[in-house]
């Protein structure tokens, strides 16, 4: 299926109700793995799915994303582990995954800089989003950026290693098979609004 997408002019924050969302319509819950907002293009939580059935169905749910720039103007990519289903091997951005059922973005991204490289205090800005439907998935997209010069570790089965590229070194590996799809997607949207930060 071709790659449809459109850029949210706004900041994006998920809505929750006040009452637990019921499930996604012709899925059960799955106790075995985490549960995920099933949302609309506008940030407002429907319902809530496995991580399976919101992959299996295509049903719309939240991801964030981190671009990490130091004060050299480089930016922290992660090289996704060979064990991933999707684009083993291929380099990302520094930070990326799935909000958890009753996280806001923000809590999602912090856990998920934790997890991946060890990042624990930083100030994330937003950047902006958009929904993508494309391979399996059909997703909200967060996108946040973070400027300094941190001491990061890539340390779990997700992330393979993780080091700084100049613009140059990025703009030269473009479309080349070195990073995901999701990856130049991002750098073509928001490159110059995260180097604007510097």
């Amino acid at each position: 299926m071709p790659e449809k997408s459109y850029i949210c002019r706004d900041m994006i924050e998920l809505v929750y109700s006040l009452d637990s969302a019921p499930l996604a319509i012709g899925t059960s819950p799955d106790f075995s793995g985490e549960m995920l907002p099933v949302v609309e293009a506008s940030g407002l939580v429907s319902a809530q799915a496995s991580r399976s059935a919101c992959h299996m169905r295509r049903l719309l749910h939240p991801v964030v994303r981190l671009f990490i720039i130091n004060r050299e103007g480089r930016f922290f990519l992660q090289k996704r582990s060979q064990a991933k289903q999707l684009f083993p091997g291929l380099w990302d951005n520094a930070v990326t995954g799935h909000v958890i059922y009753g996280e806001s973005l923000r809590e999602a991204l912090f856990r998920e800089a934790s997890e991946e490289i060890g990042l624990r205090r930083f100030n994330p800005l937003q950047m902006g989003g958009y929904v993508c439907s494309a391979f399996k998935e059909r997703e909200l997209v967060c996108v946040y950026a973070a400027v300094g010069n941190f001491a990061l570790n890539p340390h779990n089965d997700e992330v393979e290693e993780g080091k700084y590229w100049t613009v140059e070194q990025i703009e030269e590996s473009m479309g080349h098979g070195v990073f995901t799809p999701s990856f130049e997607k991002d750098w073509r949207l928001f490159k110059d609004k995260v180097a604007a930060l510097l």
